[in-house]
């Protein structure tokens, strides 16, 4: 073995993650679909409870963005919304860190011709736009990935990547229920989910509320709010899902001082 390239190799490793304090976005969290075989199986799964073209242009009608807008779609996925919000817009930053994820949605937009999506393997703590603020930023069902605190860091990131007044769409498995109903609450949404999604969605379930990282509501909320950002609208679907449009909020002004005979005064 050459020692001296096995060392490179560790510490272009170590640089690519950061450091060695910061959450390892790249490990699994909840069921894992980062191969080429279980991505593909991601979309099967999941088109059997949603429409991935209502979704877009859904979320495309709530930004109210025109076709000069660019957007990054945080982790894109398979490219659910990229792939069909794409003839809406100049330009889509897709970002994921599940390379086969990846992988996949780039191998969905050659097969539809799409020129103006431009990939990048990353995450809501480790991607670096390098390019001029954007005019909106979405992410679906992947905030729920990190813990509570990383959660505002990400959601801070994305804050720095927009422009004034840019927009953010985020939906995401959010908790609403009373937590006294938690049993019964839990209990619904696993045969709901296993309702639409047999024969594996009670197992999907299950991994989800044991091991992933869905919030509560109020927990969001302020989360968002102090990332930077103005709740426009926030829509509880049921005990499960939330949707949140936002604002990204005006910096602060800065205050000015006055002396007056040694006196600051502010």
């Amino acid at each position: 073995m050459n020692i001296d390239a096995y060392c490179d190799y560790v510490n272009a490793l170590q640089e690519a993650r950061g450091p060695a304090w910061r959450y390892d976005e790249r490990k699994p969290c909840g069921f894992n679909y980062n191969n080429f075989f279980l991505a593909r199986a991601y979309d099967t799964y999941h088109q059997r409870f949603r429409d991935y073209q209502r979704e877009a242009e859904q979320i495309v009608a709530a930004l109210g963005s025109d076709n000069s807008a660019t957007v990054i779609d945080m982790g894109c996925g398979t490219g659910a919304f990229t792939i069909h919000a794409a003839r809406h817009y100049r330009k889509i930053y897709a970002v994921d860190i599940a390379k086969a994820m990846l992988g996949r949605a780039r191998r969905k937009a050659r097969k539809a011709g799409l020129t103006n999506i431009e990939f990048h393997r990353g995450g809501f703590l480790t991607y670096e736009h390098a390019d001029s603020p954007v005019d909106a930023v979405v992410s679906v069902v992947a905030l729920h990935h990190l813990p509570d605190f990383w959660k505002l860091v990400g959601l801070h990131r994305l804050a720095s990547m927009l422009k004034p007044d840019g927009r953010l769409y985020l939906f995401d498995v959010v908790f609403s229920f009373d937590v006294a109903q938690y049993e019964p609450c839990i209990q619904r949404f696993i045969e709901t989910m296993n309702d639409h999604t047999r024969p594996d969605g009670r197992t999907a379930a299950d991994t989800h509320v044991r091991e992933e990282y869905s919030t509560c509501g109020w927990i969001m909320e302020g989360l968002l709010e102090r990332a930077g950002f103005q709740i426009d609208e926030a829509d509880y679907k049921d005990d499960f899902l939330a949707a949140y449009l936002c604002t990204k909020k005006p910096a602060p002004v800065p205050t000015k001082s006055l002396t007056i005979v040694g006196q600051q005064l502010r």
